[in-house]
């Protein structure tokens, strides 16, 4: 009997079509949010190069330009998708919390409100707000995995918590370019527990997604490639202030957005933002604006070329960078625009890294810089093992593996000391303003926008 178990498992596995029908539409779905992240990485990149090319020939632009379509991106968001506001990472985990048949998830996660973060995020770009694209993939691909969900078979091997899960990591897989830290998304984050069954169709899913984006952008890191020398006891000094530093940072930034987008303020701005959304949209807007032409465009758009330039020992970066990148994001997420908070992270981590290298004097200057985009990453998001994943294989930093890790540890634990963790705030807000009938439900932080 014992030699006919394998052949009988055999026969089952090939037996079962919906095994096979699930696999084939995961598989599906997977390239398709590849795909659609790809047009989106696309779209918003050649939003922002537009951005940079107009403000390079006429410096007040910006002054115009980005109260307005603050105030136009707000009005459109409101009106027709109001949760597709922020980040999209909070939506994708609060909808993950709903059973598969509550009409809340239709209303955090789907077709439309990818379409809709699609165009408005790539217009938010558009007009040099501080915003990353990376956190709006999360929500956009999670849309695309969800729409198939409906045609799923009966006890499919994955269910749509499944697929929630595979979309949006898929969706950080393919915006990276980093299909580990995709699937590292998805454990630390989005599914603590996954299911058994499926994990392996899972991790397939999240690994596609993001072998879809190398196909099409090549295997190419953002920032280069990071050289690091061997090194000593003489770099433990400026590593651990790096991650205290960007701990502390962090931590008070998470802190702020959770403050500033929950609505239970009740300082005169926060009480602005009730009552004239779109007044206070386009004064956010007017803000960045002066920020970001007082910089001479540097704290315009998401921060990628700035911190590639500072990597590669070509940017003379001015101390209050770190401050004026860090405002300038805050008012862009509070604006309420549909938008994320990773690039601009790492942009406010590598200055960081930077003032402390060249306060200092370390002759290292790119691997602070490292240290200090996953150290302020991680506090941030409160998600170390992502953080250092991601810009480990954006840098391509294998050397400095045990570095980045630590860093992102010790910056994750200070920033717990100070703050919530953001995301998981933000979702249970979006669920007490949602479903204000469960009673788990009734007084935890009721969030009306998004980081």
């Amino acid at each position: 009997m014992q030699d006919h178990q394998p052949l009988g498992a055999l026969r089952r596995e090939f037996s079962d079509w919906r095994i096979w029908m699930s696999r084939a539409l995961v598989v599906t779905a997977a390239v398709l949010a590849g795909l659609v992240v790809v047009a989106f990485t696309w779209l918003t990149e050649h939003a922002m190069a537009l951005f940079s090319r107009a403000f390079a020939q006429a410096w007040w632009e910006p002054l115009l330009l980005t109260p307005l379509c603050a105030v136009a991106i707000v009005w459109l968001t409101r009106r027709f998708a109001p949760n597709a506001a922020g980040s999209g990472i909070p939506q994708v985990m609060a909808a993950l919390e709903v059973p598969t048949d509550s009409p809340v998830r239709g209303k955090l996660v789907s077709i439309k409100l990818s379409a809709i973060k699609l165009l408005l995020t790539s217009w938010g770009g558009l007009a040099g707000l501080s915003l990353g694209r990376e956190g709006p993939s999360v929500q956009i691909a999670a849309g695309v995995m969800a729409a198939v969900g409906r045609f799923l078979p009966r006890k499919s091997v994955m269910g749509e918590h499944g697929l929630l899960v595979a979309g949006g990591a898929a969706g950080i897989a393919a915006a990276f370019n980093t299909p580990l830290g995709g699937v590292m998304f998805a454990i630390e984050e989005l599914s603590r527990s996954p299911e058994k069954r499926s994990s392996g169709l899972l991790i397939s899913g999240i690994v596609l997604a993001g072998l879809v984006s190398v196909s099409i952008q090549g295997n190419v890191t953002y920032f280069g490639v990071i050289h690091v020398a061997s090194l000593g006891w003489d770099a433990l000094l400026p590593g651990l202030l790096v991650a205290v530093l960007a701990g502390v940072a962090g931590g008070l930034f998470s802190r702020l957005l959770i403050a500033s987008l929950s609505g239970r303020s009740s300082d005169v701005f926060s009480r602005l933002r009730a009552r004239c959304p779109l007044l206070f949209a386009g004064l956010c807007g007017l803000a960045v604006a002066g920020i970001g032409v007082v910089t001479s465009g540097m704290t315009f758009g998401s921060g990628y070329t700035h911190t590639r330039t500072m990597l590669e020992g070509g940017a003379s970066t001015p101390a209050i960078y770190v401050l004026l990148k860090f405002v300038a994001t805050w008012l862009t997420s509070w604006s309420g625009v549909p938008g994320g908070i990773f690039a601009p992270s790492l942009a406010i981590g590598a200055a960081l890294g930077n003032d402390v290298a060249q306060l200092l004097q370390f002759p290292h200057l790119s691997m602070l810089i490292a240290l200090g985009m996953a150290g302020f990453l991680a506090a941030a998001t409160q998600a170390p093992l992502t953080s250092f994943i991601i810009v480990m294989e954006m840098v391509d930093g294998h050397a400095m593996v045990l570095s980045l890790m630590a860093c992102a540890l010790v910056a994750s634990g200070i920033s717990r000391l100070i703050s919530r963790p953001l995301y998981g705030t933000l979702a249970q807000g979006y669920l007490a303003r949602l479903e204000p009938v469960r009673p788990a439900q009734s007084e935890p932080d009721r969030a009306t926008g998004s980081a």
